[in-house]
């Protein structure tokens, strides 16, 4: 985790000044948050109204966050205001920097992440309409059907020095092998269809937040040009998942149907792009061998008997 430092006092009051001095805020408390996985959160109050503070310090991930922002605000000024409403800063941006971060301030929303598969055809729906966006003249990464992410770990492999980790990897090394090559596999059959690239979250189901009955979608930070599939691939093992975000891209007007070749990239692509993510964050072996065993099962084994 990036955001599990621990601030004194002194951090808190020159963070609330920040604040004050570049939203106007006047800040009255300020407690951990504990979201996000890469970013450092706060909640500030003011008395009747909170506001959602995160801040990206680790350099690998500031820019990737501060492209996110406008993002935000584009969807938001096209209506999907469950997108999560960003407060600008007294000159109009959309983002700041304090202290070598950069620094985003939402409205707070009081509430907590939802998944179900209830709320899967919710989460379906709201993502129909965010496809239905344009997207022309944003500066927004697009999907190039890499097997990059696999490379990157097996990189990683070869440099460890932490003999529990490596015993461990060597016991997955069948499997670990196996998917990477179906990554690919899938990335060389999909790599040359470029059609149906629409917003795309990356990781909706984990930053679904039910608040007072209302539902959103929060934490932009991965958002691509990219397919549906996209967002689509986490329940491809259950026809009854695929059915139903088939039909909410019909109700939204769009006419395209989720391909197994791009569910199945996805999911092979999304294990080793978590894996990276295990490993920047230090994880323990027993850590990273419980997600290499347990992590979305059903997908999977959909994912492998194409």
């Amino acid at each position: 985790m990036y955001n599990d430092i621990i601030r004194d006092d002194a951090y808190k009051l020159l963070l609330r000044e920040f604040i004050q001095s570049e939203y106007g805020i006047n800040a009255i408390d300020i407690v951990e948050a504990k979201r996000g996985f890469f970013g450092e959160t706060w909640k500030i109050c003011t008395g009747n109204t909170c506001y959602f503070v995160k801040l990206v310090y680790c350099d690998g991930y500031k820019n990737i966050y501060e492209r996110s922002l406008p993002i935000v605000q584009h969807l938001c000024d096209h209506g999907m205001k469950f997108a999560g409403h960003i407060v600008k800063t007294k000159h109009g941006g959309v983002s700041a920097c304090y202290d070598g971060a950069v620094v985003g301030v939402f409205d707070w929303i009081d509430g907590v992440n939802t998944q179900t598969n209830a709320t899967k055809f919710f989460e379906y729906q709201m993502m129909a309409r965010v496809y239905t966006v344009p997207h022309n003249g944003l500066d927004i990464p697009t999907e190039d059907f890499s097997s990059h992410y696999a490379d990157e770990f097996i990189t990683r492999w070869r440099t460890l020095d932490d003999v529990q980790i490596l015993t461990m990897l060597e016991k997955k090394r069948k499997k670990l092998e196996h998917r990477a090559g179906r990554l690919r596999l899938f990335a060389e059959l999909c790599r040359n269809d470029k059609s149906g690239f629409v917003i795309t979250h990356g990781d909706v189901g984990g930053n679904f937040v039910v608040s007072c009955n209302v539902n959103y979608i929060v934490d932009w930070d991965g958002v691509a040009l990219a397919p549906p599939e996209r967002d689509g691939w986490v329940m491809c093992g259950y026809g009854w998942a695929r059915d139903a975000f088939d039909k909410a891209l019909r109700d939204a007007g769009i006419e395209y149907k989720l391909r197994p070749e791009r569910l199945a990239y996805y999911c092979y692509q999304f294990f080793f792009y978590y894996l990276n993510s295990f490993a920047d964050a230090r994880s323990d072996a027993a850590v990273i061998e419980d997600y290499i065993d347990n992590w979305i099962p059903e997908s999977f084994r959909w994912a492998d008997s194409l």
